[in-house]
């Protein structure tokens, strides 16, 4: 069986920060994945599901509703290995392309008040593993650790 393109990139190099996975052409229309690397892969303990959950919620609300980008998402959701996340987009993007989008994504993360979306058993499957608190702290971490000074070392996968 091929291996898929994602397990071809070396993990113990991978840094945290936004990387574009692949891209598909559906149709006429080109589907780019963003591999989102919230923790170190095989360095740092991986998120909790509780805020990964959260983030989850929080964020595909977030980024359905944005003005320019919301025709345009596709999917926002964990990668199974809790490092990360994955968002696809309708369109041909390059990482620094959505670096703006998700600094205000993780800023509405980590100023988030009130109850969180669709965090209710009519709702959500699971919806009393939710962490609000660790979700926003996360966020937090993230921008002021990696997005507020991205560059091209945590935008373009290691060779």
């Amino acid at each position: 069986m091929k291996q898929i393109a994602s397990f071809t990139i070396d993990h113990m190099k991978l840094l945290r920060g936004i990387y574009v996975s692949r891209k598909d052409t559906v149709g006429s229309e080109i589907l780019t994945t963003f591999d989102i690397r919230m923790t170190r892969p095989n360095f740092e303990p991986v998120m909790n599901t509780a805020e990964i959950h959260a983030i989850e919620h929080i964020a595909a609300t977030y980024l359905r509703n944005h003005s320019e980008f919301g025709s345009k998402i596709i999917y926002f959701g964990p990668m199974g290995c809790r490092t990360g996340f994955y968002l696809i987009l309708a369109g041909d993007y390059e990482s620094k392309n959505v670096v703006p989008l998700l600094i205000s994504m993780f800023e509405f993360i980590r100023d988030f008040e009130g109850e969180v979306p669709g965090a209710t058993a009519i709702n959500c499957g699971n919806y009393l593993d939710i962490n609000l608190n660790m979700a926003k702290y996360l966020s937090k971490k993230y921008l002021d650790e990696v997005l507020y000074s991205i560059d091209d070392t945590s935008l373009i996968y290691p060779n």
